[in-house]
């Protein structure tokens, strides 16, 4: 692998960055047996504010490509461990479940504190680029019927 600040920015280097992340925030979710689905669907409800359980589920399958069925278990798993209410199809952060959004944050932000030091335009830059990837991939995803 390459590690030159030169290397053009390519599908090979983000999944890179994604595989190395990933490898990072693994142990960090294992040290509280939080699987990668739990995390996204407490992450997507830290704020606190109530959501269609069908519009989360739809969130997450269209921002993270994962199974419908893995984020619905996800949510009902989070919901037996009391992290979460889930109501009249409704979805929301239980006290227990924001105190673990937060343990979980926290040991995220110490074991990557620093990963992104860099200036702040650069950052924004880099911001821009990866959502504009992004929205092109999904946009090319839905004409072609893919999800």
């Amino acid at each position: 692998m390459q590690t030159t600040a030169h290397q053009p920015l390519n599908p090979q280097v983000i999944g890179q960055t994604e595989s190395a992340l990933g490898a990072l925030l693994g142990p960090v979710l294992a040290e509280t047996r939080t699987s990668f689905e739990q995390w996204v669907v407490l992450a997507l409800t830290a704020d606190g504010t109530p959501v269609n359980h069908a519009q989360l589920v739809a969130r997450i399958v269209d921002a993270r490509k994962l199974p419908a069925g893995d984020v619905a278990a996800a949510i009902a798993e989070l919901a037996a461990a009391g992290a979460l209410t889930a109501e009249a199809g409704t979805v929301a952060l239980t006290a227990a479940g924001q105190d673990r959004h937060r343990r979980i944050r926290a040991r995220i932000q110490e074991v990557t504190s620093g990963l992104f030091d860099f200036p702040a335009e650069d950052l924004a830059t880099v911001g821009r680029v990866l959502v504009t990837v992004t929205a092109r991939a999904n946009a090319f995803l839905a004409s072609h019927g893919v999800r």
